[in-house]
Formats: C-alpha cells, structure tokens, sequence
C-alpha cells in the first residue's frame, strides 16, 4: 500500500522514499530491477576506436575541403607540367621557328595558328614552348629560394627559441631590422650588388628575404615548446639538453614552419617573376622565365597584349595555387582555426 503524501508521521515520509525508489527501478513489467540482475552482455558491444593523430585528422578535413583540392590542383598540374617541359614543348624554346619567321615583319607578330595556338613572341619563336620551359625556371627559382630561406631560418629560429638570452635579443633585433624593410625592397637591393645578374641571384635575393619570417616563427614555436609538459619532464629526468633540443623541441615545432613554406613558396614565385621585370634576373632569354617573359612584353603591350597577357596569367594561376593550399594546411593543422 502506497503510503498517504498527507500523512504527518515521519515514518511515512521514509516510507513514500522507499516506494519513489523502488518505482525508479521498475521496468514496464512492473518488477524491480536490482543490481544483480544487471549483466555486462545487457549493454551491447563497445566499439574499438582507436586515437587519431593530428596528421589523419587533418587529411580526413582536407579531403572534403573544396579549397584545398583547388590548390592542390592547380600546384600539381603547374609541377607536373614544369618537370616534364622540355619532353612535352611542341618546338625548342630557344630557337627561331621557320614558319613563324616567313609571316614575321617589322610591326608585326604572328598570332595563333595551325601547330602555333598561341602564335609567336617578337622573335619567331613558339610562345607555347617558351611557357611551359618557364614553368620549369620558375619552379626552380622557387624552390630553391624557399628552401634556402628555410634552411637559414631553422637555423636562426633554433638559436633563438632553444637558448634564449642574450642569443634570442640578438637574432630578434637582426631579424626586426630585415622585417622592418619591405621584401621586394630589400629583395632588389640584395639582387643589385651582384656584378652579373643571373639566376641564382635571384635565388639568393628572395632566399635573404624569407629568412626571418621561418626564423620568428620557429621561435615563437620553440617558446611554447620550452614550457610544455614533455620538456619539463625531459629535464627532470636529466635529459641532456642537446638531445631536448633536437628530439624533443625542434621536431615538435616544424609543423607551423612547414605549413608556412607553402606560402613563402608562393611569395617566392611572385617575387622571382619582379625581379626578372626589373632585369635583375637571368638575362639570357633562352632560357625563359615567366617573369622575363612579362619584362621583354611591356615594349608590345599595346599592340600584342596576348604577350604579356600568357605570362602573367599563369605566375597569378600558381601563386593562388600555393595560396589557398597554404592556407587551408594551416587551418587544418591549427586547432583554433579548425572550421
């Protein structure tokens, strides 16, 4: 008998909790359910997931992001295209084409044609052939100009972030001063003291210039890794601080710096192609280079804009390439820019 919720006695009260507590434990059948009648079969299968590291993660992201298949397109199709031009150019980038020279006239440039779609440049040869013999200096230039760059910056940002001190005002305030100076300046002052512009020039030039954008943000990676737990825990143990260093700190703060180069690759590009504007770059146009390739258009551009056109579209196309895979890395690998 259920007890009376009116009934002023305080056993009644004791009781009306039991009976709560016993209807909580009451299936639909109207028996009570104790704890030894519960099995562990009675709640199914528990499912095995295993961690999932960073990287996985971020892939399983980038997979669905239309963004980044975009880039990464488009930075395929222009690598793929670069290393394989000289086997895929219709003609000799470097050499006077005899059908275009018979239609060639003082004032006059041969436009697209049969086995020519996109015609000639002003000296007969096959503008096709000397565009996808570009892409491959201008990959190059590109290339080595991050790599040096991130080379000098490891080892800048290393210094800095590892020892601190009188080490990181030092490097910082180098690196203050170059960031201070805008980079296609100093990418051009670099470029102007050498005797004999070339290729490599340029390289070294932007390579200078990239240095301490790697180099702070190395830095700043390798601060948050001197507090974290695994490094604290590491010198407790006596780890020798070399082996922190370079096993713990270092390999852990590269993520950033990786992502960032895809950037500066872009970057790279884009400067390359001014320098070469400026006839600061290699200055034999039989090797072409898209930047070049703009500079030696600007005499036609009223006539013949398709020449300079073609050169600028594609160092646009690849710089954005770079950029929307640049940026959608960093946000997949960046918990707070997680979307």
């Amino acid at each position: 008998m259920t007890p009376s919720p009116l009934d002023p006695r305080p056993s009644a009260k004791k009781d009306r909790i039991d009976a709560l507590a016993a209807s909580a434990g009451r299936p639909a059948g109207g028996s009570v359910t104790t704890p030894a009648d519960v099995h562990v079969s009675a709640a199914g299968k528990v499912r095995d997931t295993g961690g999932v590291s960073l990287i996985a993660s971020a892939w399983a992201r980038l997979r669905r992001n239309p963004v980044f298949l975009l880039g990464a397109g488009i930075t395929l199709v222009f690598v793929v295209l670069a290393l394989v031009a000289p086997w895929i150019a219709p003609y000799d980038a470097s050499k006077r084409i005899p059908e275009l020279l018979d239609d060639l006239r003082p004032g006059q440039i041969p436009g697209p044609r049969d086995g020519f779609p996109l015609g000639s440049d002003e000296f007969g040869r096959d503008l096709l052939s000397r565009l996808l013999v570009g892409a491959r200096q201008t990959l190059i230039v590109g290339v080595f100009a991050t790599i040096f760059g991130l080379i000098g910056g490891l080892v800048l940002g290393t210094l800095a972030g590892a020892f601190g001190g009188w080490i990181d005002s030092l490097v910082m305030r180098v690196v203050d001063v170059m960031l201070s100076i805008p980079s296609l300046l100093l990418a051009v002052s670099i470029a102007a003291l050498a005797p004999r512009p070339s290729q490599w020039t340029v390289i070294v030039a932007i390579a200078t210039v990239q240095v301490p954008i790697f180099a702070r943000l190395l830095r700043g990676s390798m601060l948050a890794q001197r507090s974290s737990d695994h490094v604290l825990a590491a010198r407790a143990l006596g780890v020798k601080p070399k082996a922190i260093i370079f096993r713990h700190m270092l390999p852990n703060s590269l993520g950033p710096v990786i992502v960032q180069s895809t950037l500066v690759l872009a970057t790279s590009i884009i400067d390359a192609a001014g320098l070469s504007f400026l006839g600061l770059g290699n200055s034999d146009d039989r090797q072409p280079e898209w930047g070049q390739m703009l500079g030696e258009a600007q005499r036609l551009i009223q006539d013949y804009p398709h020449l300079a056109f073609y050169p600028a579209a594609c160092i646009i196309v690849v710089a954005l390439g770079f950029t929307l895979m640049g940026e959608s890395l960093r946000e997949a690998l960046d918990p707070k820019s997680r979307r």
